[in-house]
This record gives structure tokens, sequence and C-alpha cells, in this order.
């Protein structure tokens, strides 16, 4: 195989070969995922592993393309060129891949990252006017907010056309003469999308939860006479149950139920989701205490927790917009601060309750 003269520092195992174009050496990609492709799909679905799991920006080859050959244009998030160079099983064309900082389409056309700018740098920097000998870029659909097809075509002569939600699509899209029936035009996140994307959602929360039962069994610990590992366990775990009840209805049940659950704020979804999970296990079971100020903790905190990872799946979704959740943040923010604030004078309450000083 010739050398990718810098358009890859080593011959990825998707890469299946080069062809010379009037663009420059162009890497030809495999349609089919290897092993490799499989398994960075499920590590980017539930881990931090996605914030890395990039490619190199640039243009790519599936089949043998040439000059009458769609252009398609993608992120450099390895998993949004991966599902849309498998859907072109069967299609011969050419993969404008920007760089969005390793973000996908939905996401970094709400960053600005997948961007006017951006594809017009792309387009006239790999002068892919010598490429082709139409002028049309097909871009995915959920990447519009990001690119004014108008601007695209006075800076660079080409006409930007609004493919498929769904990279499954396209094959259809294409054969229909690039026509998009109103069923490819909306936006499918039922029950089973919404799962899919919970586990790193779970996983980040998760992450923080040793931590946090640490400290609250270091805190229900604590005694005059210094920290009682019995009284920490024996105390503490009931917080520590309330603990990874509320993340797991802030960030796997709201989520899943995210259509069912009222009002269209997800800081209020989680933290209807939060209250529903938590109360009844502070006042109908031995979870709760006798303690009025550490049950008033409890129903305090953990639904703000709830609510605030609940908050966190909005970058994923396509119910609310950046600057929806710009708001919910503004307003939100001094609301947790507050709950914190309260709930740990609640539970200093507590402590003083349980020495007999009050």
């Amino acid at each position: 195989m010739k050398s990718l003269s810098g358009i890859t520092k080593e011959k990825p195992p998707w890469v299946t070969g080069i062809i010379n174009t009037p663009a420059g050496l162009v890497p030809v990609a495999s349609t089919q995922w290897t092993r490799a492709d499989r398994l960075g799909q499920i590590r980017s679905r539930i881990s931090a592993f996605r914030e890395n799991y990039s490619m190199r920006p640039g243009l790519y080859a599936v089949g043998a393309p040439d000059a009458s050959s769609d252009i398609f244009v993608s992120a450099n998030y390895k998993l949004s060129f991966d599902i849309l160079r498998r859907a072109l099983q069967g299609i011969s064309g050419w993969i404008l891949v920007l760089d969005t900082k390793g973000i996908n389409v939905w996401c970094a056309a709400g960053k600005g990252t997948f961007g006017t700018d951006e594809l017009v740098k792309r387009v006239l920097g790999l002068n892919l006017a010598a490429l082709v000998s139409h002028r049309n870029l097909i871009v995915p659909q959920l990447g519009a907010t990001g690119v004014q097809a108008a601007a695209v075509k006075k800076k660079t002569g080409f006409n930007v056309r609004f493919g498929p939600v769904e990279a499954e699509d396209i094959p259809v899209y294409v054969r229909a003469g690039h026509a998009a029936t109103s069923a490819m035009r909306e936006i499918r996140f039922g029950m089973v999308e919404r799962m899919v994307l919970t586990p790193i959602e779970l996983n980040q929360a998760i992450r923080r939860f040793p931590v946090a039962a640490l400290i609250i069994l270091v805190l229900f610990g604590l005694q005059p006479s210094g920290i009682l590992f019995k009284s920490a366990w024996l105390e503490g775990w009931p917080f520590i149950l309330l603990c990874l009840t509320s993340v797991l209805a802030g960030a796997f049940f709201t989520p899943v139920l995210l259509p069912f659950i009222p009002f269209r704020s997800f800081a209020v979804k989680g933290l209807l989701a939060g209250t529903a999970a938590v109360i009844p296990l502070v006042l109908l079971t031995p979870v709760g205490s006798g303690s009025i100020f550490l049950n008033a903790s409890a129903i305090t905190l953990f639904p703000l927790i709830s609510s605030y990872l609940a908050l966190q799946f909005t970058g994923a979704t396509t119910f609310t917009t950046f600057s929806g959740v710009k708001k919910e943040l503004k307003l939100w923010v001094p609301v947790y601060i507050t709950g914190l604030a309260a709930s740990v004078i609640l539970l200093i309450l507590y402590k003083i309750q349980s020495w007999g000083l009050i």
C-alpha cells in the first residue's frame, strides 16, 4: 500500500486502499465493521472513551467513486463516521469528515463545530471542485442547526442538501434522486434509543458514587470520641441506599421514561422522578429515620441529585436546544446549591441531636 502522505499516521484496519484523485490521495474506507469498530462502539456508549473516540478530518472514499459520485458530510467522532460508512454499503461515494473536536454531528452542530465555517474550510482546502463534476454536498439533517446553506453556496459554489435523519435511510434517499420522505425527516427517539444512551450517564454518576459513599460513612460515623465504624455503617447505609436510588432515578429512569414524566424541563422531570423514588423509601420503609432532621435532609437532597443528573441528559436528546439547556442551568444551579446547603444544615442538626445536645 502506498503511503497516505500525512492523511493518516498509520493504516487503520478499516482502510482498504488508497486512490489518487485531483484532490490528492484519498483513503478508501471499508463499509464493513471490524471487531475493533464494534468494540469502539460499545466503549463509546458506556464510558468516557467517547471523549477520545475521534479520527483525522479530511476526505475518504467508499467503493469506487468518480467525478459524479455524491459527497457525504460527517463528523470526526469515529462512531458517526462508522455509522455512515456502514450505511453506504453498495454505494460509491466520498465522505468529507469535518473537524468537530471528536463530537457527534447533533451535539457539534449545537456547539458550532459542525458548522458553516468548518464546512467551507474543508471544501476549499481539499479542492473538492476539482474532485467532482457536480456541486452538491449531502449534510446530515441533524447538522442543519450549524450549517447555513446559503453561506456555503456563496463561499464555495456548492449546494447543501440535507439528507435523512438516519444514516440507514441514505441508500433509499439516493435511489430516489436525493428526495427524502416525511418519515426520513422524523427524529426517532423512542425508549430503545434513550436506553442506549443511559449507560454513559450511569457510568459517569457511578464513578463518583464511592466518594459520596465514603463521605456519608465518615459523616455518620463521626462521634464526639472520634469516628466509630459500627455507627458509620449502621446509621449510614440508608443514606447510601437513598443516594444510589437518586442516581438511578436521575440517570436511568428519567431518560427511559422521559416522554411520560410531566413538564418540559429536564430538571423538573428528574426532580419528580427522584421524589417519587425517595419519599416512599424515607416515609414507608426502615430506610427512614426517627429523626425529623435526617428525614428532611434526605427528602431535600436526593430528589435534587436526581434532578441534576437528569439535566445532564439534555445534551443527548432532541427534546431541547442549546439555549434551552443554558436557561435551565442558570435557573437550577442556584436551587441545587441552596438545597445542598439546607441538607448539610439539617444533617448537622441531626448529629447534634444524636449526641444528645438538643
